[in-house]
């Protein structure tokens, strides 16, 4: 049942409002004035608020600011007999729902109502998503190595500064990548990711940067690449030194300029994109192999993040089998199953040459494979 607020200094207007949306159905409280409605919304999950405008102690635009500051997914619809058009404008722009005049038309009313109530459970539901992937792109442990990783994470997101993450194959790259992007102020804009190593060096200029018609055999309509669809995002490039050295320098020029220009074409496109590259290679090395331009590098490397192999932190193993645990009875609706504590210290004994993603592959097939608490020998058996 939705749950809604009427919040009105008028006793009347609050009683008739109630009569109407108890018969549809609704759970309503009320609230006589704006102090003691925001107080209300403040400690109660409510899906929408009724509120007027003009009210002792605390007037509607007032709460309806002090509520939108506090990210609450309740919906505020304004009503007033004071119905101009300033006070709606004014209204919209600090994020009211709707604005509805006294006497409110019953049917315009309800469904207004009902739409805000839609869009409530949007918003906790986002809400809810979000949180399930932050946990999901959480990283896990408390050795000083990764307590460095965490740390620089948290000092870098909130600036522009490009990254360059290292590691090796399985390590994690890509979630310190979605930690950074999902801290800083670029969180509700896109994040686009592209591996380098999994497209054709004749295609990355056209992942990237896009194509025009016709420019090239197959290009049978526009493409817009990676770059534009990042735009006022973050673009994460991984397994950036298997790029072509064309490829490289073509990004080495968005980087400087801020703009790039579509295979074939020859029109600039302005695109204000936050850079993070990740790479399991030694990017010096390849410089003086001649596979990787230094002025990229630099250019790339303003901060850069290690992430060590499982190899190097074994006390966050137990931490890092626990949490894949939960993950997968998540996924699989089932019971978390246990790990016994020698088949824990077995696992912490093991080389982990595919690090964090090998550990996540076998604790999915135990789970799997095994009975409520996995044993050693089931280890031994299977990892």
């Amino acid at each position: 049942m939705a749950k809604l607020i009427i919040v009105d200094d008028e006793k009347p207007i609050r009683a008739a409002l109630r009569d109407i949306l108890e018969y549809e159905g609704y759970d309503v409280d009320e609230a006589k004035d704006g102090e003691e409605g925001l107080d209300m919304i403040m400690r109660t999950s409510y899906d929408v608020a009724l509120c007027d405008i003009r009210m002792p102690k605390l007037n509607g635009l007032e709460l309806l600011m002090k509520v939108s500051e506090a990210e609450k997914s309740t919906q505020i619809i304004m009503i007033s007999a004071y119905g101009n058009v300033e006070n709606a404008v004014e209204a919209t722009k600090r994020g009211a729902f709707d604005f509805i005049t006294k006497p409110p038309d019953l049917n315009r009313l309800l469904i207004t109502v009902r739409n805000a109530i839609e869009r409530s459970k949007l918003v906790q539901e986002t809400k809810t998503l979000k949180k399930r992937i932050y946990k999901l792109n959480e990283i896990v442990g408390e050795s000083d190595s990764i307590r460095k990783v965490k740390d620089t994470i948290n000092r870098v997101a909130a600036t522009e500064a490009r990254v360059l993450v290292t590691g090796a194959n399985g390590s994690g790259k890509e979630m310190v990548a979605k930690q950074i992007h999902e801290k800083g102020s670029r969180a509700n804009q896109p994040l686009i990711e592209v591996n380098c190593a999994a497209i054709p060096s004749e295609l990355i200029e056209s992942e990237l940067f896009g194509h025009e018609k016709g420019a090239f055999t197959g290009a049978a309509a526009k493409r817009v690449g990676k770059f534009e669809q990042a735009d006022g995002g973050t673009l994460f490039l991984d397994e950036i030194g298997d790029m072509s050295l064309s490829a490289q320098a073509k990004v080495l020029r968005a980087l400087q300029e801020s703009k790039i220009t579509r295979v074939g074409g020859d029109k600039e496109i302005k695109v204000n994109v936050r850079v993070i590259a990740a790479t399991n290679k030694d990017l010096r090395q390849e410089i003086v192999n001649g596979n990787f331009r230094e002025d990229l590098f630099h250019r790339l490397s303003v901060i850069m993040i290690h992430v060590p192999p499982l190899s190097e932190r074994r006390s966050d193993i137990p931490l890092l089998a626990d949490k894949f645990l939960h993950d997968i009875a998540t996924e699989y609706g089932a019971p978390v199953k246990e790990l016994s504590p020698d088949a824990m210290d077995y696992l912490q004994s093991l080389p982990w040459t595919g690090n964090v993603r090998e550990l996540r592959n076998v604790i999915e097939r135990l789970v799997i494979m095994c009975g409520d608490e996995i044993m050693l020998d089931d280890v031994k058996a299977y990892a």
